[in-house]
């Protein structure tokens, strides 16, 4: 038997962990972006690729990590020492400057089974495409920098360098991008070997028998957040001024379904994917969703895979908040996620007009300032921030 004390220490000690990370990743990176402005995340998952524990990080990050791991490890599980490199909005992602490194905790070097994941996730200021800052008005998704699929970066400890070097030949500013990297992996130890710390002093049975316990609490207080609404279907609509090319406004529809302790967040009827980089990816849909449940749930609890089984988002394949490929989507993960975020406010205030704020501006400014022949060797120079 699991006590409500032995969840709230380990909830206590995985959420530390995934804090640590991102403390050793801000110290060390390179890039303004990363280090003064934070644009950075950390989780920890367990041995199966369920979201344990995140930092207080970048929403929209945190809540597209766990697609991130799934689509990881139904492609390229890291074994020891490895880690895994992706940034592909289409397998779980968010846009390309996002750089998500995936790491397997294992007990021991000879052991094949790891106990848990950890996952960082970094905007880097430059991932190549034709623009500095990768964050153009881009009408195709190679347009807006490398797209990397699942890749080992490091196998067994050692650093693939043919596959960093591959990325930086097609970046600017590649000392800054290797440094923001190099952060990130430093990131990962940390979070290793603080895990492995926890694991030691009880045994990693011990300690894993509590895992199963924990999601079952993050599930409990979220259904008990969305049993406190009253049952119904509650709509919603907002727009986008336009595509970035002069169209008609770009509606978001939402459709909220209330029934008993769960709920279907449907975006269904909302606009096609569009030329431009406003669209959003499922997995981005999915982190504005779960952001706002956050909220409702309110008060210190876990955030975690168990948080998020009461939550149903459909989507329609090919939609401005289900794009698939070639379709840019930089823009979404900064701009549309924000509007998405205030459609579905805006649905709960029907249902608790108590418990939801005004809308906020749904929008956010991003700075990109570059050029060419600047960096080393030529590679040009890119400055990004929000």
């Amino acid at each position: 038997m699991v006590s409500p004390v032995d969840i709230e220490v380990v909830n206590r000690q995985l959420a530390s962990v995934a804090e640590e990370m991102g403390i050793v990743l801000q110290r060390s990176a390179f890039s303004a972006n990363i280090k003064e402005r934070r644009d950075f995340s950390c989780a920890v998952f367990d041995g199966a690729g369920r979201l344990l524990a995140q930092a207080a990080h970048i929403p929209v990050h945190l809540g597209a990590m766990p697609l991130t791991v799934e689509r990881v490890l139904a492609r390229r599980r890291p074994g020891p020492g490895d880690v895994v490199l992706t940034n592909d909005p289409f397998l779980g992602g968010t846009h390309l400057p996002d750089l998500t490194l995936v790491a397997g905790v294992f007990a021991g070097a000879a052991d094949r089974e790891p106990l848990f994941y950890l996952v960082t996730r970094a905007h880097h200021a430059d991932v190549g495409g034709r623009t500095p800052g990768s964050m153009g008005l881009a009408r195709r998704i190679e347009d807006e920098g490398v797209r990397i699929p699942p890749v080992a970066l490091v196998r067994g400890g050692r650093l693939d360098r043919e596959v960093l070097d591959g990325f930086l030949a097609r970046v600017r500013n590649p000392a800054e991008r290797e440094g923001d990297l190099r952060a990130q992996l430093a990131a990962l130890e940390r979070g290793r070997r603080r895990l492995l710390d926890l694991v030691g002093r009880e045994g990693p049975e011990s300690f894993c028998r509590k895992l199963p316990p924990l999601l079952d609490y993050g599930e409990r207080v979220m259904r008990a957040a969305v049993s406190a609404l009253p049952d119904g279907e509650y709509r919603f609509e907002d727009a986008l001024d336009d595509d970035g090319l002069g169209s008609r406004p770009v509606p978001i529809r939402v459709r909220l379904l209330v029934r008993g302790d769960e709920a279907v967040v449907d975006f269904g009827a909302s606009a096609g994917q569009v030329e431009t980089g406003l669209n959003t990816v499922r997995s981005v849909t999915c982190s504005a969703v779960a952001y706002v449940f956050f909220c409702l749930a309110g008060g210190d609890y876990p955030l975690n895979h168990g948080s998020l089984r009461p939550i149903e988002v459909r989507t329609r394949p090919g939609s401005l908040l289900d794009a698939r490929p070639p379709a840019p989507v930089a823009a979404g993960n900064v701009e549309t996620s924000q509007r998405i975020v205030d459609c579905l406010l805006g649905a709960l205030a029907q249902a608790a007009p108590d418990r939801v704020p005004a809308a906020a501006c749904g929008s956010m400014n991003n700075v990109a300032v570059g050029g060419s022949g600047g960096g080393a060797g030529g590679s040009g120079y890119a400055y990004y921030e929000t």
